[in-house]
């Protein structure tokens, strides 16, 4: 109700607050961070199996190269290697890989293959190559290695054999490489 016009307002003196009920709210801990432990432990563990992966794929890259790179070090290993695919795999694209490019020259090598395996059709037979005794002339990135190439197969039940020296003349550029064969 409004006041009266004559009538008087009582006015309680604002009273102060008890010292008590001033202190401020009791303090309540402050929510808790979520641990991020974890997610550092899986930060390292991602980062040591990234860091192996990587270092695994370098590695097997190393290991496969030299695994499938050719040993063209020496000419012996080169003509060793340069007769087995040859004559012995008669496989021509392996071959290549141990002679010079462009400037080869294996045509006589080429009509002993090609008498090899016609004498295989003509007596129904297989005919074995095999090599033995190197022997190297170097000279500076040259070399010519003089071996001696055994022909044998077996025909109506008699083993016949043939042998023929042969050198072959190598050169050294980045690795050594089979550049010319002659009989003889």
């Amino acid at each position: 109700m409004p006041p009266s016009a004559g009538s008087q307002v009582s006015r309680v003196p604002a009273q102060r607050t008890p010292p008590e009920e001033l202190a401020p709210p009791a303090v309540t801990p402050a929510p808790r961070q979520p641990r991020r432990r974890l997610r550092t432990v899986l930060t390292v563990v991602a980062g040591v199996v990234a860091a192996l992966c990587l270092t695994g794929g370098v590695v097997g890259y190393f290991v496969y190269d030299r695994a499938t790179t050719p040993d063209r070090s020496a000419p012996t290993i080169v003509v060793d290697s340069y007769l087995r695919a040859y004559l012995v795999e008669r496989n021509d694209v392996r071959a290549s890989l141990f002679s010079c490019e462009g400037v080869a020259e294996f045509e006589t090598l080429r009509r002993l293959r090609d008498d090899l395996a016609a004498r295989e059709e003509r007596f129904g037979t297989t005919m074995w190559v095999s090599w033995e005794q190197f022997q190297v002339n170097r000279v500076d990135d040259n070399a010519e290695v003089r071996v001696d190439l055994t022909f044998a197969a077996e025909v109506d039940g008699i083993r016949q054999s043939d042998r023929q020296s042969w050198t072959f003349t190598t050169r050294l550029n980045e690795d050594w490489r089979v550049c010319s064969a002659a009989a003889g």
